[in-house]
């Protein structure tokens, strides 16, 4: 008898859904794929030309037109292994009408990297308490990797995470390519959240381009950025981990440095003056650091722990304050 071929759904549209669902086509397991898109008419032009037209438009979907969904329960009852791909700002919405029971016995894959905002809460932490999802059945993608190097091909590494090590490598090897290297880590709650501090400094990186200072100054915040991620994640996570690994510092600094970083973007628009408001308007996309700072720093209260640099864009961001007079106070904190 014929076994039951792997499915493997994905939830999103953007660009990283995008990339998402090309590595799963460029991947070589043999398995289904089903891909939940929110548009019915953006769903109707992937089925016709193959390509997102909104989100990295050059790629090429590898999957039967039957198997695109706008009725995301669809994609869920199909899946064995479900993969979040939307911005943490839409994860609820996203998921509305989908009930424990629906996921059940399933693998949920957060390849989120960013803070359910309503909750104030890390995804992980948002399925295991609002969704009932074992610890165990919970999957998390971390960089360095930007969904537009995966749509040239361009080598790229991708740390897969969670306390369940045999999920974990199940997952890893649903996504490895020729150009996408993976390795495994039993570090779900570290990975996830330096990926969301990882956000929060690339606005910092984009406030001090905003209003002027140099590359000398960017090298001094990133260095201190990565000691700040140590501090956050050895006092809410105590285990042992390696910072300078790739998903921790490497994230961290494509993220921070690359042209493709949408936080780096929104930071370098508020550093130049724009109203949170209005660079969200105009970059037309989510910086997930907007949300991930207002949580680290409530998080931070909590455990009276000290990260200038998110203060500052917590301070920005938040209160109001003027970027240009936050840097130079940051600047005489660091070292």
């Amino acid at each position: 008898m014929e076994s039951k071929k792997q499915a493997v759904g994905v939830i999103g549209s953007g660009s990283w859904a995008t990339a998402m669902v090309k590595m799963l086509g460029d991947n070589e397991t043999d398995k289904s794929i089903h891909w939940w898109v929110r548009n019915r008419q953006t769903a109707d032009y992937i089925r016709t030309y193959k390509h997102n037209p909104n989100y990295l438009s050059a790629v090429t979907v590898k999957i039967p037109k039957r198997h695109i969904h706008v009725d995301v329960r669809a994609v869920v009852e199909q899946a064995d292994i479900l993969i979040l791909n939307t911005p943490a700002a839409f994860l609820k919405e996203a998921l509305h009408g989908i009930t424990p029971a629906m996921l059940r016995g399933k693998v949920i894959v957060s390849a989120i990297k960013g803070i359910v905002p309503d909750e104030n809460r890390i995804v992980g932490d948002y399925l295991q308490e609002q969704l009932d999802i074992p610890i165990d059945n919970i999957v998390v993608i971390g960089g360095p990797c930007h969904a537009e190097e995966v749509a040239l091909e361009k080598l790229s590494y991708l740390t897969v995470a969670s306390q369940n090590v045999a999920a974990a490598s199940a997952v890893a090897a649903l996504i490895r390519t020729r150009y996408i290297k993976t390795n495994v880590s039993d570090d779900i709650y570290g990975t996830e959240y330096a990926a969301v501090l990882k956000n929060i400094y690339a606005v910092a990186v984009g406030m001090c381009r905003g209003v002027g200072f140099g590359d000398n100054f960017q090298a001094v915040l990133v260095s201190n950025a990565i000691n700040e991620m140590a501090r956050f994640v050895n006092t809410v996570h105590p285990i042992a981990r390696d910072i300078k690994e790739s998903v921790y510092l490497g994230d961290l600094l494509v993220t921070a440095y690359s042209q493709f970083s949408r936080n780096r973007t929104f930071g370098n628009m508020i550093g130049k003056g724009y109203s949170v408001k209005s660079a969200q308007l105009e970059m037309n996309m989510v910086a997930e650091g907007y949300y991930a700072s207002n949580c680290i720093e409530q998080i931070c209260r909590k455990h009276a722990i000290e990260l200038p640099i998110c203060k500052t864009v917590y301070r920005v961001l938040y209160e109001h304050q003027q970027p240009a007079t936050e840097m130079k106070i940051l600047a005489d904190k660091l070292t």
